[in-house]
């Protein structure tokens, strides 16, 4: 067993995020980059004249034919890639997916998915789809798919194992770490069509918001449901916004969700970056959210009350991105109360840039900052009541990897020991995996099946415990914190809140792009 714990300390320790990005819209790529190489430093001739040195040596000695557009694409895409866990050269089957689910609609299973040692590593399956329906976690690792090995394929080459024509079906070969166990799954492919925003009634005075992807209609749809809670509770006492899982999307959504909650031109987020676009400060105005996907403001005329009504902001770790951005912004403006766990980390800007008709270059571009000026690159969002998602705490926190795990995550720019407290944490999580282990050594066989036997929780339902106990904070009752002591710990020493911005930014602008500009998900993983 203790060897089992320490190879899954391994594999976690190299996860890749699964996390939509938070982008930037570009709808005319060419204008910043050809400025930009106006002041470029020349070009190094000597590594380009080695590459093409390597490039013939490959086509002239390699065992077998190599085609030329196929090994270039490999040479532009391992550069991309090798810059950050979310830069990525998109070929025209990742731009077209990536189009898709921004878009809320694409055919395959429903999951979010990376590559990890290997293997396929899923991120989290996509609510209301046939892999959640089968009982598919977060967290699980594919082995075999239609009974191949995955060990050797690409991420590619496993998308196009598991995509095919809706209403065929898919065998899986899942291992699942927390239970120790390999086992098969079927799942029938079905077009997937993602409800970005859900609503519920509470209690009598209390709403509930689920959002669970930033797509295009994010803002508007939001504002329909909270319209449709101000009709059926006039008399609101309390909402709960729900970010689990949500892994992000785009930067205009993140700017209007938070926009709904906030007053009138209050700074969401602000970017700083290399080139002068990217040095930006996003305030809740509708040329700051505005997308071609709907005419009009969609927060013009939504009631008052939302701007006032307590609220509880629910995140984890797999909290991401846009999520970030709306909870940090949230946070720093006193808006809302964060309940739950320390958020996933991801604190940088993508812009997708299209190359060609049907190929991008998505480029981290800028770092965000709160409206206290705080980066969360690698640190995450803290939250300030820290709650389990089960009631008798959550022992498996040890297994979760966020951004800060990556070895190529970009650096805190304002975390002179970065490096220290990664080495920390890393302690932690190994004397945690070593409690765990002999937690685990302990439980009888029947405690053992318990364990697999549990469901995941589904968000906004009877069973979900962290969303009861946001519901007790709402209504004045007692609040079962977490049992995780460094849980408990980070929402305790959340950094202090500076009155302002350590960034060079200017006034407000329209976000790049918003007038009609390509869509984009997420960095290193994809939806199937």
């Amino acid at each position: 067993m203790r060897k089992n714990l320490k190879n899954i300390g391994l594999i976690a320790a190299g996860l890749a995020t699964g996390v939509f990005a938070t982008l930037q819209l570009s709808a005319s790529a060419q204008q910043p980059a050809s400025a930009a190489s106006a002041t470029a430093a020349p070009l190094p001739l000597d590594q380009l004249r080695l590459f093409a040195e390597v490039f013939g040596q490959i086509k002239h000695e390699y065992v077998e034919p190599v085609d030329d557009k196929k090994l270039l694409t490999a040479a532009i895409k391992g550069m991309v890639s090798s810059l950050d866990p979310h830069s990525s050269y998109l070929d025209k089957t990742d731009y077209q997916e990536l189009q898709e689910q921004t878009k809320g609609r694409f055919a395959g299973l429903g999951i979010e998915i990376s590559s990890e040692d290997g293997l396929i590593k899923v991120i989290s399956p996509i609510e209301d789809t046939p892999a959640f329906r089968a009982g598919i976690r977060s967290g699980d690792l594919i082995t075999r798919i239609n009974d191949k090995p995955v060990r050797g394929m690409t991420l590619d080459q496993a998308v196009k194992q598991m995509r095919g024509d809706p209403g065929t079906k898919v065998t899986l070969t899942i291992f699942r770490k927390t239970d120790d166990r390999t086992f098969p799954l079927t799942v029938t492919r079905a077009i997937i069509k993602v409800q970005s925003v859900k609503m519920k009634i509470l209690a009598p005075g209390y709403g509930y918001i689920r959002i669970t992807s930033f797509q295009e209609r994010t803002t508007p749809d939001l504002a329909a449901k909270l319209q449709d809670i101000a009709r059926q509770q006039p008399n609101l006492k309390g909402l709960v916004l729900d970010l689990r899982n949500n892994g992000g999307g785009l930067l205009q959504s993140a700017v209007g969700v938070a926009g709904a909650f906030l007053p009138p031109d209050s700074v969401v987020v602000s970017t700083n970056g290399q080139i002068p676009d990217s040095k930006q400060v996003y305030r809740d105005t509708y040329d700051n959210y505005r997308l071609q996907s709907f005419d009009g403001d969609p927060l013009k005329g939504l009631p008052a009350i939302f701007k006032t009504v307590p609220m509880i902001v629910l995140t984890n770790a797999y909290s991401a991105s846009a999520s970030e951005i709306v909870a940090g912004a949230l946070q720093d403006q006193h808006r809302a109360i964060l309940l739950g766990k320390t958020t996933f980390g991801k604190g940088s800007v993508q812009t997708v840039r299209p190359m060609t008709a049907d190929t991008a270059l998505r480029l981290t571009t800028a770092y965000y900052y709160t409206p206290s000026g705080r980066s969360i690159q690698n640190k995450g969002i803290r939250p300030d009541v820290a709650v389990d998602q089960y009631a008798d705490g959550d022992p498996d926190d040890a297994l979760v990897t966020r951004e800060v795990d990556y070895s190529n995550h970009l650096a805190n720019t304002q975390d002179p020991n970065e490096k220290k407290e990664a080495e920390q944490r890393e302690s932690d999580r190994m004397e945690q995996l070593r409690l765990l282990e002999e937690q685990n050594d302990k439980k009888t066989p029947e405690q053992r099946q318990k364990d697999r036997e549990r469901k995941p929780v589904e968000f906004g339902s009877t069973d979900d415990f962290m969303l009861a106990q946001a519901l007790n904070k709402l209504e004045g009752k007692p609040v079962q914190e977490s049992k995780s002591l460094s849980e408990r710990r980070l929402a305790q020493n959340k950094p202090e809140q500076s009155a302002s911005a350590p960034v060079a930014v200017k006034p407000t602008q329209p976000v790049p792009g918003a007038s009609g500009a390509v869509p984009a998900s997420a960095p290193a993983t994809q939806g199937k």
